[in-house]
């Protein structure tokens, strides 16, 4: 079960001006977990984190700082309320089959690929429904845990959300990394999108182009002297 809050917000800097900014909201939680996230304009502001059992500011560094006070302790509330309500109300509607949406994944880094470079592997994973599963990875078929970092629930105008996974990691030539999803919606209950360090070589075609041009400059060079002689020759 998931609940979704939004909520526009004016602000009136003169009689001739004004700011208009959206507020939303994610609070929801399923049988074996939930969420609570406040964001402003598409960015998150703040979300609770129940497995460090606090309340996360995630607001830019140039932002005007918020406080949140008691919101994780009123989370924590919420939270059990919910889960409470799922069972109760699963009971009562005999279990119905939610709707769902398969997630679409896709694999990409975030900088340019340098070999013995430090980067990030980031695993884009959106329109699904509802907003419960699973990430995660491997490096050549060996599964990883460190360097891993996962997105709160991004809501989507469709009613779907999306979510991200990183990876860091130092490129090495021949390495293999996958990022996994499990989620209700797959048939087969999960997706798996590889990625390979590719690093891109310098062309040679111009490095050709510029040697068959300048041998034949210099043919063309050879052929004229040579006619210009036999031309004077014959004087």
């Amino acid at each position: 079960m998931v609940l979704d809050r939004i909520l526009t917000l004016t602000f009136v800097l003169s009689a001739s001006a004004e700011i208009v900014h959206e507020y939303f909201g994610i609070h929801g939680c399923s049988e074996t977990d939930g969420e609570d996230m406040h964001g402003l304009d598409e960015e998150e502001m703040w979300h609770a984190d129940f497995n460090q059992k606090r309340g996360v500011l995630t607001l830019p560094d140039f932002a005007i700082p918020i406080e949140f006070y008691g919101f994780y302790e009123e989370s924590v509330i919420e939270m059990t309320g919910c889960k409470s309500d799922v069972a109760f109300l699963t009971k009562m509607f005999k279990s119905p089959p939610p709707e769902m949406d398969a997630p679409q994944t896709s694999v990409y880094p975030k900088d340019d690929v340098e070999l013995g470079v430090q980067n990030t592997l980031i695993c884009h994973v959106t329109g699904f429904y509802p907003p419960s599963l699973s990430i995660s990875w491997t490096k050549n078929n060996v599964n990883v845990t460190e360097g891993i970092s996962l997105s709160q629930y991004r809501p989507r105008a469709d009613g779907t959300f999306s979510i991200f996974s990183t990876f860091t990691f130092t490129p090495a030539e021949g390495d293999i990394y996958s990022c996994t999803v499990n989620h209700r919606a797959l048939q087969s209950q999960h997706q798996t999108i590889t990625w390979d360090v590719e690093v891109a070589l310098p062309s040679v075609g111009p490095a050709v182009f510029c040697g068959v041009g300048l041998t034949l400059g210099m043919l063309g060079v050879a052929a004229g002297t040579f006619f210009l002689i036999k031309g004077n020759n014959c004087y």
